[in-house]
């Protein structure tokens, strides 16, 4: 594949095809109704027995066969977890076809276990379409607690923890001036702004590639395409085959589900091995810049991983992180034209005494900027982007939780949506409000939210992303002014905070807002940064 060819050309629908939906089937064909009389006998035999156990976490009833499944909504169901959180408490209890799920809906509960008690909650589901499907059990995000996993992991410590994630900052510095630019002279084109940053950050830390525009890269668009395909088959609730793998043993003909997720597991690994292959070019040439695909490479004997292996490892920090980061960004500008008038003023003014009016903001000024980084961290709490919680856990053994007991094998969901709108944690959840993050709180973890999720599982990313969002959120409060955008008669035109995607990520959908430079001086310093940067970015360049 040519990883350099133009897939989108300018002015065309910013969109990729997606391949046919298996919801597309016509129903009424001979093939999916035998399919049906077929999967409602299996169901009998698997489903018919007494599954009953003890002092479960409450819940709602479950139906006959497929337990609480078919009352899970298919669009958002992280907001039906919530209800359930504040009818049923912090602990819910689902039977999710054969799977018992417990639904977290508070910082301490998912603290208690997925913290706490991380060895037996580390695992993961069996995730039939995500995982063995579409990704050939490659994916280590999504794997079990084994040695796969436990490597897999070591690699991404190694590169991504604190320590490592503070040599990327560079690259952030650079990209993050180029975003300066381009809101500069495009303001209105700020969602593309927001995403090519993020996606040239990851690429060029993954393979030593920058990115210029996010509709004509062949690369940011097939991740983009593998992206929207595997946190779609992720939503819990959505595939029956998840609550019933019995499924599996039906022939293909009536399993269009299983020809969609293969399809684009081979066009993952066209995209993922094509990049790896780019940069090995670039090595035998003594061209390719560090990178983490290089690193692998050259440790290939060290971790025994074969080239697909490293691939998918590489994919991992790709995929995951520009919609997260971008996303973050993107419900930052949200709260900004929905409540800028409530925090927009004292962050500006801490920026002024600190930074002044002839410089950016720097990573060397994040101690100094306490009331900058409660915006940040009021932004990764507002509208946690993994709604979800991130890929849910798994228990491995049986446990108790204030006298509720877990069975062993639950699907463990820490939903975002309920424990950052948990009211005793954050009274008046939907309100953006830094100040809730300018004194101390009783709160579990380091930073007052848990965006980046618990235990052995927590975003291997999480460094790298929170440098990304402070030096913009920083970089952008000192430069720009956002508010609401004007309708041609002068009105306000409102912003909708509940406007979200569907999806594993949920991320806002477009809205208009105001972005206007603060002052001649501020954009002439803007210009300034961004001309430096340029002679610098020519080590990414071929």
């Amino acid at each position: 594949m040519d990883l350099n060819a133009t897939l989108v050309t300018p002015g065309a629908p910013a969109t990729l095809d997606s391949p046919s939906s298996p919801f597309d089937l016509d129903l009424s064909t001979p093939q999916v109704l035998l399919g049906t009389v077929l999967f409602g006998l299996a169901s009998i035999l698997v489903l018919l027995w007494p599954r009953k156990a003890a002092n479960l976490p409450p819940g709602p009833k479950p139906g006959f066969l497929v337990g609480n499944r078919n009352q899970a909504p298919k669009s958002k169901p992280w907001r039906w977890f919530r209800d359930l959180n504040q009818q049923y408490g912090d602990v819910v209890y689902l039977q999710m076809g054969q799977t018992p799920t417990i639904v977290l809906g508070s910082a301490q509960a998912a603290w208690d276990l997925l913290e706490k008690k991380s060895n037996i909650y580390s695992s993961r589901p069996r995730f039939i379409m995500g995982q063995e499907l579409l990704s050939g059990n490659m994916r280590g995000l999504m794997s079990g607690y084994n040695d796969f996993w436990r490597r897999w992991r070591k690699v991404l410590h190694g590169a991504f923890m604190q320590k490592a994630a503070d040599n990327y900052k560079p690259i952030q510095n650079l990209e993050s001036k180029q975003l300066m630019h381009d809101l500069l002279t495009k303001p209105e084109g700020f969602r593309d702004h927001l995403e090519r940053y993020a996606a040239s950050v990851i690429v060029t830390v993954n393979y030593g590639r920058r990115v210029h525009n996010v509709w004509t890269d062949t690369v940011v668009c097939e991740n983009r395409r593998s992206m929207d395909v595997l946190t779609s088959v992720n939503i819990p609730g959505k595939y029956l085959v998840e609550s019933l793998p019995i499924m599996l043993k039906l022939p293909n003909f009536l399993t269009p589900w299983r020809q969609y997720a293969l399809e684009q597991k081979q066009r993952d690994i066209d995209l993922y091995l094509g990049l790896v292959q780019e940069v090995k070019d670039k090595m035998a040439k003594g061209t390719a810049p560090y990178s983490f695909a290089k690193q692998l490479i050259e440790e290939k004997e060290k971790w025994g991983m074969s080239d697909l292996e490293i691939a998918y490892t590489c994919s991992t920090p790709f995929g995951a992180g520009v919609e997260t980061s971008s996303g973050t960004l993107l419900s930052f500008f949200l709260a900004c034209a929905h409540a800028g008038e409530t925090f927009i003023p004292k962050a500006q003014e801490e920026l002024d005494r600190v930074v002044g009016k002839d410089r950016l903001p720097t990573f060397d000024d994040f101690q100094d900027l306490p009331y900058v980084r409660a915006v940040v961290n009021e932004t990764l709490r507002w509208r946690p982007i993994a709604v979800l919680g991130g890929t849910p856990h798994a228990s491995t053994e049986d446990d108790w939780y204030n006298g509720m007991f877990i069975p062993k094998g639950s699907t463990v969901i820490a939903n975002l949506w309920s424990i950052h709108l948990n009211e005793k944690d954050f009274p008046e959840p939907h309100k953006f409000d830094p100040e809730r993050f300018m004194v101390k709180r009783d709160y579990p973890g380091r930073w007052g939210h848990s965006a980046f999720g618990f235990g052995r599982r927590i975003c291997p990313g999480m460094h790298l992303a929170e440098n990304s969002i402070y030096i913009n959120i920083a970089r952008i409060l000192w430069a720009f002014n956002i508010s609401k955008a004007k309708d041609a008669a002068g009105n306000d035109i409102p912003v909708d905070i509940f406007e979200f995607t569907d999806g594993f990520n949920s991320m806002p959908k477009p809205f208009k807002c105001s972005i206007k430079v603060r002052s001649p001086a501020h954009a002439a310093v803007i210009e300034r940064e961004y001309s430096e940067a340029a002679e610098e970015f020519k080590q990414f360049e071929e």
